[in-house]
């Protein structure tokens, strides 16, 4: 048995799979590919995978992780090949190797929002006030008592460092948050909010999420 990791992209219409389809794909894929998967011991054995830091329903990415234990005697490069014959449209495995970092390394996600709206030009100077205020306060769901209320939070805090500018019919906007299992920022919380402030309805948009990084900006692997 040995412990591998699975990086693969989740572009296109595959960026509307929920985690737990993700995980249900994969599942479908070691045993049509015939990768034999190490199982869990115990009352209910399941085959052992673990992703690291799920995105939410709708950003693409380029940079998913998912850790198995294998039992056959198959190359990377086999691996590899055998998933990315099997795997739905919009999912491609793009490396897989051992000697890996613990998921507790991520630190930041690097993001780039593309949007479009009716007058970029406008959208553009609302963007910037936005993201140059001191506080930049989400509505998120908390508990009072029994009841579920809207608490307003401050996510300014969370965003590391951005750059906004106007490329042809696009506001390209790079991000980098803070990001893993203490502190994690969902770009979409970030992106509703953004919107809600702007005050905009905007034409179309997309958000991908191209790097992992560690806390001295080194590339997660």
């Amino acid at each position: 048995m040995r412990e591998i990791r699975i990086r693969f992209s989740k572009t296109g219409q595959a960026k509307y799979i929920s985690h737990l389809d993700i995980n249900r794909a994969f599942s479908r894929a070691f045993a049509r590919a015939k990768i034999n998967l190490w199982y869990t011991e115990g009352f209910n054995p399941h085959p052992y995978m673990s992703f690291s830091l799920p995105l939410s329903l709708g950003v693409e990415s380029l940079c998913e992780n998912v850790d198995i234990r294998i039992l056959d005697e198959l190359t990377n490069e086999e691996i590899k090949d055998r998933l990315n014959s099997v795997l739905p449209v919009g999912i491609r495995v793009t490396d897989v190797y051992e000697d890996f970092m613990d998921s507790e390394a991520i630190a930041y996600s690097d993001y780039v929002f593309k949007l479009e709206f009716e007058d970029n030009d406008a959208a553009l100077e609302k963007l910037k006030a936005v993201l140059d205020s001191e506080q930049i306060l989400a509505l998120k769901k908390a508990k009072q008592g029994k009841r579920r209320v809207m608490k307003e939070t401050d996510i300014k805090q969370f965003i590391v460092k951005y750059g906004v500018s106007l490329r042809g019919e696009q506001i390209i906007l790079n991000l980098r948050l803070f990001a893993g299992t203490k502190v994690n920022l969902n770009p979409t919380l970030l992106f509703d909010t953004i919107l809600r402030l702007m005050d905009m309805d905007y034409e179309w948009k997309e958000i991908s999420r191209i790097r992992l990084l560690t806390a001295d900006l080194k590339e997660y692997q």
